[in-house]
């Protein structure tokens, strides 16, 4: 397990900007200490190792962004920390009718051994009353002051998108048995992008915008029903050692239809299995 770590620590190393420092400074004091006739195969070592860091797989951006957001610590530290999560803020978004609302918040989590096994449970305030959307199992269902009721169809893609389109989607993707493929790289705005497509079991795409220099997944996209969806991510910093963007924004075809700002996020404390049951 340490030299698995390891191996992955370092390919994450290779994909950032400092590590070409890094490596020449081990070579040149390695070279002094070998014999020469071992200075060749170190220096095709570190043009290969150069070429990896620029030229690397799909795999390795994919891990080397798993690693940066664990705090190094990786998938087994995200699974350890994230057991479950409460998270609260606010959120504004479009409504059936057009008009833009914004209500508080609370979003529950115990975390399955994939997706498709996460128990998640949304609830939005209402002067009405409280209203949820719960995911458990993979199924949908809808809570309104206690009753149990089947939401709209455009309710249920929302919230499913919400999660095999979010950020689980690249931190947990071998657990969900999706595969990874690297386009082009892009630059927007003067920020140089690796452009790494999951692809799940169900043939559901994300394309994540993945900052070449920090590893941090800035933007993401999908398309459904013919739309376009583009969401970025704001405002990143540290909850319980793990990266947390605290501020998201969702846009439709160019039109901006959803913002989420995280108040308060906390990781491994006691979340009840019964609220994630329809009775």
């Amino acid at each position: 397990m340490r030299f698995k770590f390891l191996k992955l620590f370092a390919a994450a190393l290779l994909l950032t900007t400092s590590v070409s420092f890094v490596f020449a400074q081990d070579t040149a004091n390695t070279a002094a200490a070998e014999k020469p006739k071992e200075n060749k195969k170190q220096s095709s070592d570190k043009k290969a190792q150069a070429a990896d860091a620029k030229n690397p797989t799909a795999e390795q951006v994919a891990e080397s962004v798993i690693i940066i957001y664990g705090s190094l610590g990786g998938r087994d530290y995200l699974k350890q920390i994230r057991k479950t999560t409460i998270e609260r803020g606010k959120i504004s978004f479009v409504n059936a009718e057009g008009k833009t609302e914004q209500t508080n918040y609370e979003r529950l989590i115990m975390r399955g051994d994939s997706l498709d096994k996460e128990r998640i449970r949304f609830d939005q305030e209402y002067p009405s009353g409280k209203f949820a959307l719960v995911y458990n199992n993979d199924k949908v269902f809808g809570i309104f002051n206690d009753a149990v009721f089947a939401p709209r169809e455009d309710a249920t893609k929302s919230f499913q998108n919400q999660i095999w389109h979010g950020l689980e989607a690249l931190l947990r993707y071998k657990e969900n048995g999706s595969t990874v493929a690297l386009a082009k790289r892009e630059k927007l705005m003067g920020v140089e992008f690796h452009l790494l497509d999951v692809t799940d079991k169900q043939n559901r795409k994300t394309r994540f915008y993945i900052s070449t220099k920090t590893l941090r997944v800035m933007m993401l996209e999908y398309a459904q029903d013919d739309v376009k969806y583009r969401r970025k991510f704001y405002d990143y910093n540290y909850a319980q050692g793990t990266l947390v963007p605290f501020r998201t924004v969702l846009w439709a075809n160019d039109k901006q239809v959803e913002e989420t700002s995280i108040q308060t996020i906390s990781f491994g404390q006691k979340v009840g299995e019964d609220i994630f049951k329809e009775s």
